[in-house]
């Protein structure tokens, strides 16, 4: 654990913040405190960005502990599950018209951003551009979770404004 955590992962890419390796639990499964556990079950979780695959991060994870086994004897088991892939839609004539679409509506230009998490365009990414436009998340994910009536009007009048744009345009 203390080999994983103490190293990072990369410094980050232009359009995305350093991946990030946490450990969530740890635990011997024993009850008594006088005994040496038979064994230890730890979990992580990495949030990592595109210079990274989920194979090449479980390669990695795998060689830090064969290192471990090799140097200290033992055995460890690695298990991984994948809940989302990092991607990118480049720079280019989809995201300037996406960006002006905002502007004319909001007379701000916006700010583009990798560090809005995992959302449901991992699924149609391969099949279409996609940015992801969103209403402020002041109250996201909590209890009583709320948005003022007018940002969803600002918000629907975005996405017509994309739309009418993309259309208009007839973007690949």
């Amino acid at each position: 654990m203390v080999r994983l955590a103490s190293h990072p992962l990369d410094a980050g890419t232009p359009h995305f913040e350093p991946s990030t390796l946490v450990f969530t639990t740890f635990d011997v499964g024993n009850p008594a405190s006088n005994v040496s556990p038979a064994e230890a079950r730890a979990s992580l979780n990495i949030r990592f960005n595109d210079l990274h695959t989920p194979d090449s991060l479980k390669q990695h994870v795998a060689q830090v502990a064969n290192n471990v086994v090799h140097e200290f004897g033992g055995e460890v088991t690695v298990d991984t599950t994948v809940g989302g892939v990092a991607f990118l839609t480049q720079p280019g004539p989809f995201i300037t018209l996406v960006s002006d679409a905002i502007a004319r509506v909001t007379n701000v230009r916006p700010e583009l951003s990798t560090t809005g998490g995992t959302s449901d365009a991992r699924f149609i990414k391969d099949f279409c551009p996609v940015a992801e436009v969103g209403l402020p998340g002041g109250t996201m994910h909590k209890v009583d979770e709320c948005v003022p009536v007018d940002e969803i009007r600002k918000l629907t009048d975005i996405y017509a404004a994309v739309l009418e744009s993309y259309f208009a345009n007839r973007l690949p």
